[in-house]
């Protein structure tokens, strides 16, 4: 599964079921950089892959800070009162803004440890009303080691 197809995924299926049974659910896109970051087109394109098309059956509500950090907080202020379906963080600083301005509202976020900063219990339960992709944390790093070294020593011999 490619990873644009996973985030849209993990988003679609956060969207409460009242959000989809409205004509268009909206969503907020959340993010400290530009919107055209690798991982807000994947996002967008996972989604129009997916069936959703901003303006059609979903309602896109981008906020990009476009590095001006000091903005994240008034755009998750925007957001929260707009009452949007779901709000999808884009890094950790975009993470913790939402998680102050919301505790009804899901958020699907990636992070790079989501567990220390605090936004999650646990990966395997989340618990509250985030949910994301670790893209970084400790709770993975071991797995990704195993990866390396599997990937260093070479293909296994065949018999």
């Amino acid at each position: 599964m490619r990873r644009r197809e996973f985030i849209a995924g993990l988003g679609a299926t956060a969207l409460p079921l009242t959000a989809r049974a409205q004509s268009k659910p909206r969503v907020g896109l959340l993010t400290v950089g530009a919107v055209t970051s690798q991982l807000d087109q994947a996002m967008i394109e996972g989604l129009r892959d997916a069936g959703y098309i901003d303006g059609r059956n979903i309602s896109l509500e981008i906020r990009a800070a476009a590095g001006q950090s000091d903005r994240v907080s008034a755009f998750t202020a925007e957001l929260a009162a707009a009452k949007v379906d779901l709000i999808v963080s884009a890094g950790s600083q975009a993470t913790t803004a939402a998680q102050r301005a919301t505790s009804t509202i899901p958020i699907v976020f990636t992070s790079t440890n989501p567990v220390g900063l605090g936004f999650v219990a646990s990966l395997a339960r989340p618990g509250g009303n985030l949910t994301g992709v670790s893209l970084l944390g400790p709770e993975v790093s071991g797995k990704r080691l195993r990866r390396a070294a599997d990937s260093a020593s070479g293909p296994t011999p065949t018999r």
